[in-house]
């Protein structure tokens, strides 16, 4: 086992392979970042989900991970928080991802995804919890449906869920490990249901380290991030380009603004920005797109295009010399 200066070596050496991939610099927005607000309630240290408010504006919607209580915090654009719902019926085991959603008749509802397994696979089912979105905020506690879910192919990591808002039909993300492959894309069925299981549907792969996804207003793209960096997606799954997110503590969530021409991107840990990047050119919104007229949503509507392999050659090879190097120089070090 390396000791503390080793890994230092090791990880110094990687950190810089694993930033260039699969994010191309050529296609990046160009600039624009802006500090949206910084999160100053000391209850949420470990904010790992985003979802802003259409229905209060300047509201953004936030949780924390594992290890706290079922509290969902609305917080405005001053980043103090202006009510603290507490989620009646809901565990929170490990709470990933929120988004914006409606419920079976129509009305605005948040989703609520305890969906993390730092196991690798140790639970056999997650669940997603839907709450009305408040009309007023204000400290109340909301009762929520749980939705339990399986995936078709076994159980996953996961800290991403989407809802196309044409269609209402939720997707997750999975997350796999380093040097396992890519992460892959689920569909959940048209209509959920409260007894029984979900089964969750492979559509595609999804970039190997993704910590949070969103779609934008009108459901004519989504986006989905890691820790270094974000793609944005057209639907019927056509990537359109790269976006490039400033350097965070754990960057772990993400939403569009209302407009659909910025993202958030946040952070885990105390007192930590929510920053606003501009949505690349050829991911803006069109004028005239309508959440609700932009037509229905199928599951085509997802990522099927990955980073080329020659990409990902290069990406393993450039680690791989890092790892050699570190070996090579930690063997130097400690003989």
């Amino acid at each position: 086992m390396l000791g503390l200066s080793a890994q230092a070596v090791v990880t110094g050496l990687l950190v810089p392979a694993l930033v260039i991939w699969p994010h191309d610099r050529a296609d990046a927005a160009d600039g624009g970042d802006t500090v949206a607000f910084k999160i100053s309630d000391p209850r949420i240290s470990e904010s790992s989900g985003l979802a802003a408010s259409r229905r209060h504006p300047g509201v953004v919607y936030t949780h924390n991970d594992s290890g706290h209580g079922p509290q969902v915090y609305a917080v405005g654009p001053d980043g103090r928080t202006k009510a603290t719902l507490t989620i009646a019926g809901a565990r929170s085991r490990d709470w990933e991802g929120i988004a914006l959603g409606r419920d079976e008749t129509g009305a605005p509802a948040l989703f609520i995804a305890d969906i993390g397994d730092n196991l690798g696979g140790a639970w056999p089912y997650v669940t997603v919890y839907r709450v009305p979105e408040p009309a007023v905020l204000k400290d109340q506690a909301l009762h929520a449906v749980a939705f339990r879910m399986k995936y078709q192919d076994g159980p996953r990591d996961a800290e991403s869920i989407l809802i196309d808002p044409r269609s209402n039909r939720l997707y997750i993300a999975s997350k796999s490990r380093l040097f396992s492959g890519n992460g892959r894309l689920y569909a959940a069925p048209a209509r959920l249901r409260t007894s029984g299981f979900n089964l969750l549907r492979k559509i595609a792969d999804a970039p190997p380290t993704a910590t949070d996804g969103a779609f934008a207003p009108d459901g004519r793209t989504f986006v989905l991030r890691t820790y270094f960096g974000a793609t944005v997606y057209s639907a019927p799954g056509k990537r359109l380009a790269d976006v490039s997110l400033p350097a965070q503590r754990q960057g772990e969530s993400i939403a569009y603004t209302p407009d659909g021409r910025s993202l958030l991107a946040g952070s885990e840990g105390d007192d930590q920005p929510v920053w606003r990047v501009p949505v690349p050119a050829a991911a803006l919104p069109s004028p005239t797109a309508s959440p609700r007229t932009a037509g229905a949503s199928t599951t085509r509507a997802l990522p099927d295009r990955q980073p080329s392999t020659g990409k990902a050659v290069a990406f393993v090879v450039v680690v791989g010399l890092a790892v050699a190097g570190a070996v090579v120089i930690v063997r130097r070090r400690f003989r």
